[in-house]
């Protein structure tokens, strides 16, 4: 497996998100190498250099008393030597040192380890991990040990926390300047997105208008010249039908007043069959084109859509069982929605006996089940359903089915809304068409 792959899981998904980690990451990458450098290079040479200064200062106190007359006081040597190292010593006479133990921060046991050695070149102990603010440090002469108790601010130098304080805060700084920075060159693509879901499932982005870097308002300069041709060729096709709509309906009522004036001759009845199919199959012709493209969106509960659906199936005689959750409103264009519900639970009456209509919440969306008792769709035809003027019955006979677009105007209308219908097989035999819009 590639080091990419397996990261891939963890890596930000948003464009904020990976844009602020290729500004972190060489940030970070600064950091970790700037303080390998000054721990390398400057922190230790400081904190050996100061080291060495507390090993000078206790070798010249054990100058001093080796210098000094037998019978001397040694606690003025010692006191004098406090007052210029800011130090304690005390001397214990005829004491041994029982260890010589270096307890306490490696590093800094290290660095006295090594200028005592270097300097003292005496048997001594350390101890610096049981006060948090001196080091005991034990040095074995010749008749006695001396005590030196040495505050750790002269064994650490200030400018380590300065340093780490300034570069955790320039950090920060710049990482919320790239954040709000990154913040406002996103939003626009952000608008761009919303602004193209809007205009895919049929509704209007009048406030949309370009923003942002130069190549984002050429892509969003190029969405709005798209939206307004697409928008401009819908209403001259919507008016071309109009006109188709009004040209064909006019020869069709004149040829149904004629058969009507013609009385019971012999073959009325069968002209006026043609002509009313010709008026049906034209109707769902002029809907297909349409696809009810001129209609606004507007808040509903689809609850209500569904019940008023399914009693009207139930008025004309159909055995239709509907169980329907509460709160499922969202934003759709209504006759659109209807036409579509309608085609498919007409679809299902026709092949059924028995149908069931459910309605739930699926995650952020909205899940509608259909199921019928009928005998199905096999598997290898389902898409076949969806396409343009095409019916499994072969016959394509009025009578059991329509022309062919019933389908088809669902999937359009169900797709136009940003959602989707797919086929299934029934729990007990028969078809399940699933249909997912989002809330």
């Amino acid at each position: 497996m590639q080091f990419s792959t397996m990261l891939k899981p963890y890596l930000p998904k948003s464009l904020l998100g990976r844009a602020v980690l290729i500004i972190v990451m060489p940030l970070i990458l600064l950091q970790v190498v700037s303080t390998t450098i000054f721990f390398e290079n400057h922190w230790k040479k400081v904190g050996r250099r100061l080291a060495l200064g507390v090993a000078g200062d206790i070798e010249l106190v054990i100058g001093n008393m080796r210098r000094l007359p037998v019978g001397g006081d040694v606690r003025g040597i010692l006191i004098d030597a406090q007052a210029a190292t800011h130090m304690k010593f005390e001397y214990r006479p005829g004491s041994v040192l029982a260890d010589t133990r270096k307890t306490g921060e490696y590093l800094l046991v290290e660095q006295l380890v090594g200028a005592m050695d270097e300097i003292v070149h005496k048997p001594h102990r350390i101890d610096a991990g049981e006060s948090d603010s001196t080091v005991i440090i034990d040095v074995q002469l010749a008749d006695g040990v001396l005590a030196v108790e040495v505050p750790r601010k002269r064994l650490f130098s200030t400018t380590t926390y300065v340093f780490v304080l300034w570069m955790v805060g320039t950090s920060l700084l710049l990482f919320g300047v790239a954040v709000i920075f990154m913040r406002n060159q996103v939003r626009p693509i952000r608008k761009l997105a919303i602004a193209a879901d809007d205009f895919g499932k049929g509704r209007d982005t009048p406030g949309f208008k370009p923003e942002g870097a130069s190549e984002v308002r050429q892509a969003a300069g190029a969405f709005i010249a798209m939206r307004d041709r697409i928008k401009r060729q819908i209403q001259q096709r919507t008016d071309m039908l109009a006109g188709v709509s009004h040209d064909l309906r006019t020869p069709l009522t004149r040829m149904k007043l004629q058969l009507e004036m013609m009385g019971n001759a012999d073959g009325v009845d069968d002209l006026k069959s043609d002509v009313q199919d010709m008026q049906h199959m034209l109707e769902e012709y002029l809907a297909f084109a349409r696809g009810e493209g001129g209609e606004d969106a507007r808040e509903v509960d689809l609850g209500d859509i569904l019940r008023d659906l399914v009693g009207q199936a139930r008025r004309q005689g159909a055995a239709v069982d509907l169980e329907c959750e509460g709160g499922l409103r969202t934003r759709v264009k209504v006759n659109a929605l209807k036409r579509a519900f309608t085609n498919l639970l007409e679809n299902a009456i026709r092949h059924g006996d028995a149908v069931r209509v459910r309605a739930t919440h699926q995650g952020e969306g909205v899940e509608v089940v259909i199921d019928d008792d009928g005998p199905g769709i096999p598997e290898d035809k389902r898409d076949e359903v969806f396409k343009p003027f095409i019916r499994l019955d072969a016959s394509r006979n009025p009578v059991t089915g329509g022309v062919g677009l019933g389908m088809t105007i669902a999937l359009d209308a169900v797709r136009g809304h940003g959602g989707d219908i797919v086929l299934e097989d029934a729990p007990g035999g028969g078809l399940r068409v699933r249909v997912h819009l989002p809330l």
